[in-house]
């Protein structure tokens, strides 16, 4: 049974390497950067903030620690805006292209010149929550249709802050990966066009689309830190592993051998990409993968993330709920040199990943930990089930926002 802080490292992993990230992926600075153009132009856009995180520095025995704190992303309270949404209007970009023979832009959909094309189109998706709620609110955002595929045990607040942005929500039965397949399975039947952060045979553009959305969160960091203090190390949750082989891989293409490491931090109850790692090819974790970290709590790992992270990622690190609810409950509550923050469940489990290889002589070791590491963790959501949140902290994420106010 896995524990907090067991890892494995990445055989295939070359610290030392420079990898051809356009061979192996698909993934390009260029459309990064046309994705980080677009997005940067939608009302509302500001880059999130990135914190200082002295006190946990010095706990972890490093000599920085930073944390993106996403919770504020064009009001969703998640990453997730960045990839489901982007994925929407390139999708209904493609439509305008082939339904009107004319090239449009984003400015032209939320101006409404190609209304009655864009109100044709329905997009669906299979969610935790969070990715659902980035596709729902483009959807509305540019004038088309949501179907949202979620499964038994995400809560009634996500599927009510889905809701809120027009979508209609259907409840499957089974886990994550069960709700893929309907979503799958409906969209064929009824000939709408699936929205997915996951890959898989046969289904890779709209997910690449998505991964470049991300990339835009890892820019923006990279951006914020010093330039003569860049991350040694960047400790990133997996889910299906989009998130992290974007980040992974804007790593490679912009730092090459002076890369950050990358550490993959894996939910105990849906380990995929640990037992991944550790087989050196894919591997499904089926049954119960019910984990509190509700938006990593997935069974099979997305192939376009495998394709990069197979050989960027140079560890997996497991963690359990307990840990994840600990350090919410940190970071609610503020050390003496950093103000409280609003961390998600599913947000903090990079920083319980970190303080348990800090804790770790061989880990430290293998992973090149040292007094002189610059650490980049990326909160990922800030209270998207406020109930869920305030269970867990003992506060309401408001109370916790206004003292950080202060």
């Amino acid at each position: 049974m896995l524990k907090t802080g067991d890892f494995v490292l990445n055989a295939q992993a070359d610290p030392a390497a420079v990898y051809d990230v356009r061979r192996l992926s698909v993934l390009s600075l260029e459309e990064a950067d046309f994705a980080r153009s677009t997005i940067s132009g939608w009302p509302g856009y500001a880059p999130t903030p990135l914190v200082d995180l002295p006190d946990i520095a010095r706990e972890a025995g490093v000599a920085a620690v930073h944390y993106k704190n996403e919770s504020g992303r064009f009001g969703l309270g998640s990453f997730k805006a960045l990839g489901g949404a982007y994925a929407v209007a390139r999708h209904l970009i493609q439509v305008i292209a082939r339904e009107a023979g004319e090239t449009a832009t984003v400015d032209d959909v939320l101006a409404g010149r190609y209304a009655d094309i864009v109100a044709s189109q329905t997009v669906c998706c299979a969610t935790d929550g969070n990715h659902g709620r980035s596709v729902a609110w483009g959807a509305r955002t540019f004038g088309c249709r949501a179907v949202i595929f979620i499964h038994a045990t995400v809560s009634e607040g996500r599927r009510k802050a889905i809701a809120a942005f027009g979508a209609e929500v259907r409840r499957t039965a089974g886990n994550y990966d069960d709700s893929v397949a309907e979503a799958d399975a409906t969209a064929k039947r009824e000939g709408w066009t699936v929205v997915s952060d996951t890959s898989y045979p046969g289904y890779r553009a709209i997910p690449r689309d998505v991964m470049h959305g991300y990339t835009l969160m890892a820019q923006e960091a990279y951006d914020q830190l010093p330039a003569d203090r860049l991350a040694t190390h960047q400790f990133v949750q997996t889910g299906v592993g989009g998130l992290a082989a974007a980040v992974c891989a804007q790593g490679w293409q912009l730092f090459g051998t002076d890369r950050p490491r990358t550490i993959l931090a894996d939910p105990t109850r849906a380990a995929c990409w640990f037992e991944s790692i550790r087989a050196g090819e894919p591997v499904a974790v089926t049954g119960d993968i019910d984990t509190l970290m509700a938006g990593l709590a997935c069974g099979e790992v997305s192939d376009l993330a495998w394709e990069i992270l197979n050989r960027g990622a140079d560890a997996v690190v497991a963690v359990e709920d307990r840990d994840a609810e600990d350090c919410m409950r940190r970071l609610a509550y503020g050390d003496p040199n950093t103000p409280p923050i609003v961390a998600g469940e599913s947000a903090v489990a990079g920083l319980a990943a970190l303080l348990a290889v800090a804790k770790n002589p061989v880990a430290r070791d293998q992973l090149a930990l040292t007094a002189d590491s610059r650490v980049l963790l990326f909160g990922t959501e800030g209270a998207t089930d406020p109930v869920v949140y305030e269970r867990i902290v003992g506060r309401p994420a408001d109370a916790v926002a206004r003292q950080a106010a202060l």
